[in-house]
């Protein structure tokens, strides 16, 4: 787990692939574990230590993550979410090919037992939009970059999916992804007000130098 940036009230990290944000029935290391044993070392802490979960990013999405270290701080953050102060931005690489860039407005709803997205009607979604640009092709790849208005589950997996344009690796949403393959979506930019200065802090995540971002680099 690497620490981007830390002080009294704010953990941002790096979160890695492939682990989940916070325990779930796999029983696998996830990231609020991570983020406590590190602060329980780093500080000596006996017993529990906090750790907030203000946002999420899917198991298979790596990128920047801000964590909370105490409950004021996980509160004015959730509130920045909720007032829409916290802006995220991610890079994607999807198969097919995209106008050069469009806002994607949807309707999603999510079904628990499969945990899986759809798009539906406005009756029985949540309001779900994202803007995008392309910033590269190559063949039938088109590398994007998004910036996520709300923080739907799965939304922008499902909202690219839906326009036939499914992201690259996806194992969830595109029928024709190869086992292996690593989904690729990655969290690259977040920008949020301090809990509590209200400075404007933001922060930068890179890609990883893998298949297919590789392509584009």
């Amino acid at each position: 787990m690497k620490v981007i940036f830390e002080d009294n009230h704010i953990l941002v990290i790096e979160k890695p692939i492939n682990v989940p944000m916070q325990e779930d029935s796999s029983e696998d290391m996830d990231v609020i574990r991570l983020a406590k044993e590190y602060l329980k070392v780093k500080y000596n802490k006996p017993g529990n230590v906090y750790c907030g979960l203000v946002h999420r990013l899917d198991r298979p999405v790596g990128g920047v993550v801000v964590l909370a270290k105490t409950s004021k701080a996980a509160s004015r953050l959730s509130d920045s979410i909720r007032t829409n102060k916290m802006n995220k931005k991610y890079c994607a690489v999807v198969v097919g090919q995209l106008p050069n860039e469009k806002v994607l407005k949807d309707y999603l709803v999510k079904d628990e037992k499969t945990n899986t997205s759809r798009v539906t009607s406005e009756k029985y979604g949540k309001y779900s939009e994202l803007s995008y640009k392309v910033l590269s092709r190559k063949e039938n790849l088109s590398f994007i970059q998004i910036d996520l208005k709300t923080g739907r589950s799965h939304q922008i997996r499902v909202q690219f999916a839906s326009r036939n344009c499914p992201l690259y690796g996806d194992q969830r949403y595109n029928k024709d992804a190869k086992v292996g393959q690593q989904l690729a979506l990655w969290a690259t930019e977040l920008s949020f007000p301090h809990p509590t200065t209200q400075e404007i802090l933001s922060f930068e995540s890179n890609l990883p130098n893998t298949e297919p971002w590789k392509q584009f680099m």
